[in-house]
């Protein structure tokens, strides 16, 4: 039976491997090695701790004619620079490169939360500055509160420019953002039991918070500083505020808020609905379905509802929406770990589809990609790696331009039911998935033209130096190793094989690798491994096993 019971003996490798996963983009032998010795609670003390940035800002280095480079930190108003599209892509990078050199969970969380109050970076959602700004939100309320992170970015520029709240006047009012906040960033809809009367709430609830909310307008200077996070937000213009009362249906017990007659009383107003909505135990439970989704699988099951999602929601609504302990709850349960039942084919590990940046987020943390340093080498990192290969050209193959997702409900692969992750995988993007690997081994683009991507995985020296692998000299460890650490699930003997001796043996026998690889450390000559093991790792990627986590 489905139970948040918490899982309370030591991880293993196994569980080390799924839980630092899901919980992290950054994935490598150490710290598999670190949470293997620990229970799930001792291992999350550690993945929630605070890890300073390995990049503070990004960094564009480019028009060389008139340099900004520093762009985000210009008090010039944030829509007057060029290049805003390459600026947003950059500060996607700027946000990669530190969740792959972050061992904790606030990355990930940050890229959850995306995926609740989602915008499209270079899609309406203001300059590349306030796209910054929205991220940098994102990653300071990542371990917090997400009513507190409601409020908040409902006065964020980007989601002000995106949803059109920025266009919510008195006299003509705009109930994007008003309807986006009820049906998919907090309660959600419900049963449709009447006409416009989703349960949960109503089309007449859309009209009303769309009285509160006007008047909450985008300020391009970035002048207007929240006084809790020390980020940007937008300002208050009272003249084009609703001052009437607003009166919400029996969803919210008919509740009214009175109309406001100051700025100060518009802040008043936000926060009463924002209180309005969260007391309800709705909200608490479709958040903590997205959580599930995203954390765990898709295809919330009735008894999982009942067990799982009912109690977590009770959890954060009891905590007055702090996230952390209730995805605490949830990642240290034994429902996590599959030890809850034994039905094997409810599993958890194996169970979701990786996403693009997941399985690129791995493949270059565990296999020591070398990737060029942004404060060094900038071009290198932010136009050559990231935007020509990684952004333009993989993520957008695979489709998931990060940051950017076709509409406001964000990717189908964490909304859209039954698939949810199977959408990852289709016709046209299992060639980027495949060829990924491949450009790494290389340092070349195999999905698009071939040019020198700047990033290369060198892994006979990685197996020779990283300690990936115990004994790189044995074949059947080197495979059976690399397999456990690459795949979800423990591989079966007969598919270790079948990669040993198809591709690193290729009809040879054990004793020709061990020869090979004692004659590489000893000269330091790969000529003869090196082909070797970029075929094994080159089919090992594009395995099925791979793909899932």
């Amino acid at each position: 039976m489905a139970s948040l019971d918490p899982h309370t003996l030591v991880l293993g490798k196994k569980m080390a491997r799924h839980l630092l996963r899901r919980a992290c983009f950054r994935y490598t032998k150490t710290q598999i090695d670190q949470l293997a010795v620990l229970t799930p609670a001792q291992a999350m003390d550690i993945l929630i701790q605070n890890v300073a940035p390995t990049i503070p800002l990004p960094y564009d280095p480019f028009p060389t004619a008139s340099p900004d480079g520093f762009w985000t930190e210009s008090s010039n108003a944030a829509t007057g620079f060029t290049g805003q599209g390459r600026k947003a892509i950059l500060v996607s990078g700027w946000w990669w490169y530190n969740a792959i050199n972050n061992p904790t969970i606030q990355y990930k969380l940050s890229h959850f939360l995306t995926t609740r109050f989602t915008v499209a970076k270079q899609n309406g959602a203001g300059s590349a500055t306030e796209f910054y700004d929205h991220i940098r939100l994102c990653l300071f309320y990542a371990k917090g509160n997400y009513k507190h992170f409601a409020l908040k970015m409902t006065r964020d520029n980007s989601m002000l420019d995106y949803l059109n709240n920025d266009s919510n006047r008195k006299n003509s009012p705009n109930e994007n953002y008003a309807r986006e906040f009820l049906e998919l960033f907090t309660i959600g809809k419900g049963p449709q039991i009447g006409p416009g009367n989703y349960t949960n709430y109503t089309e007449n609830d859309i009209v009303e918070a769309a009285k509160v909310l006007t008047g909450f307008e985008r300020d391009g200077t970035r002048n207007t500083i929240d006084t809790d996070t020390g980020l940007p937000r937008g300002n208050i213009n009272f003249s084009q505020h609703n001052t009437s009362a607003k009166v919400f249906s029996s969803a919210f017990n008919q509740v009214q808020i009175n109309g406001a007659t100051s700025d100060a009383g518009m802040e008043t107003e936000l926060s009463q609905f924002v209180d309005m909505v969260f007391a309800k135990i709705e909200t608490a439970k479709h958040i903590c379905r997205k959580l599930y989704i995203y954390f765990v699988k898709g295809n919330i099951s009735p008894e999982t509802e009942q067990n799982i999602i009912g109690p977590l929601a009770q959890k954060l609504f009891t905590d007055n929406y702090e996230l952390l302990p209730a995805l605490r709850m949830l990642l240290e349960s034994k429902h996590f770990y599959d030890l809850d039942d034994a039905n094997a084919d409810d599993e958890t590990i194996g169970a979701i589809i990786k996403s693009p940046i997941q399985l690129l987020s791995e493949v270059c943390t565990y296999l020591g990609c070398s990737i060029p340093d942004p404060m060094v080498a900038p071009s290198n990192f932010y136009i050559s790696f990231w935007q020509s290969f990684v952004h333009n050209t993989f993520l957008v193959s695979a489709n998931m331009a990060l940051f950017d997702p076709e509409n406001v409900a964000g990717h189908p692969a964490y909304y859209q039911n039954p698939e949810y992750s199977k959408t990852w995988i289709s016709a046209s993007t299992l060639i980027a998935r495949y060829r990924m690997g491949e450009s790494l081994l290389d340092g070349k683009n195999r999905i698009g033209n071939n040019t020198n991507i700047f990033g290369i995985i060198k892994i006979a020296e990685v197996l020779k130096n990283n300690g990936i692998v115990s004994e790189p000299g044995d074949p059947n460890l080197l495979c059976e190793e690399l397999c456990s650490a690459l795949f979800a699930k423990e591989p079966d003997l007969n598919r270790v094989n079948y990669f040993k001796n198809s591709y690193l043996l290729q009809g040879l026998d054990d004793a020709y690798w061990e020869v090979a690889w004692s004659d590489y450390t000893s000269t330091n000559n790969a000529t003869v491994v090196e082909p070797r093991l970029k075929l094994l790792l080159k089919k090992l990627l594009s395995a099925p096993e791979v793909q899932i986590f």
